[in-house]
């Protein structure tokens, strides 16, 4: 099922400190890729974890085809699946423990989580990586791990926050490709970066300075084109 997710003059903090985010309205809609840019402390993680369920706005609104994102279940259950810039990978489970141990808790058969599991790592160039531990592997075989796992769970919208920082060019373009093909395939990909190439593949742009959307070089794309 495809989803949208509109986000409307949200101001988002954690606890009772400052605004993050003030003012924020993008829209991520099925079959593109919206990118999210700006410096560090702009506020891009705090976005994806708004569209995540992991947070909720103080004021505005965050809603997934028309309807409130409650919490992280909710989200959940609509197919919004989070890959988070530190890895949250389990270091004790091999590669392929923590794809098959997301995909099944998400109710997705043994014997088809193991099937995904493999294809999913296979296309992150980490078949032979699949039975080592997380703790045994790199930082940027860790991150295609994690990118990995995402993308095995298929979601309805895929938030992918910084998830090229800790790789070369030939993956990080790898990794620009297989967003793109989950767009193709009907998702909404949301993509947190700063890299200006990474965000210039995608079909929008929403730039960030201090928490505000902002112009950059020319109008703001902020839906779609």
């Amino acid at each position: 099922m495809s989803r949208t997710i509109v986000v409307s003059g949200a101001t988002v903090g954690y606890g009772s400190g400052p605004p993050v985010l003030t003012g924020v309205t993008a829209t991520a809609v099925p079959g593109r890729m919206l990118a999210v840019t700006g410096p560090s402390g702009a506020g891009k993680t705090t976005l994806l974890w708004t569209m995540a369920g992991l947070l909720r706005p103080a004021e505005g609104s965050v809603t997934v085809d028309g309807e409130p994102i409650r919490d992280r279940d909710f989200a959940v259950a609509r197919g919004i699946v989070l890959v988070p810039q530190d890895n949250g990978l389990a270091a004790i489970l091999t590669a392929a423990e923590n794809v098959q141990v997301a995909l099944i808790a998400n109710g997705v058969a043994p014997p088809e989580a193991r099937r995904r599991t493999a294809e999913s790592l296979e296309r992150l160039g980490l078949a032979g990586q699949a039975d080592q531990l997380v703790e045994e592997l790199s930082g940027g075989q860790q991150q295609r791990t994690a990118i990995a796992r995402g993308l095995a769970l298929r979601g309805d919208v895929v938030l992918a926050d910084e998830v090229t920082s800790e790789l070369d060019a030939a993956n990080r373009q790898k990794v620009i490709e297989l967003l793109r093909a989950e767009a193709d395939r009907g998702a909404a990909v949301v993509f947190a970066t700063h890299d200006p190439e990474a965000a210039a593949a995608c079909d929008a742009e929403l730039h960030l300075v201090d928490g505000r959307p902002q112009e950059k070089e020319g109008p703001l794309l902020n839906a779609q084109r």
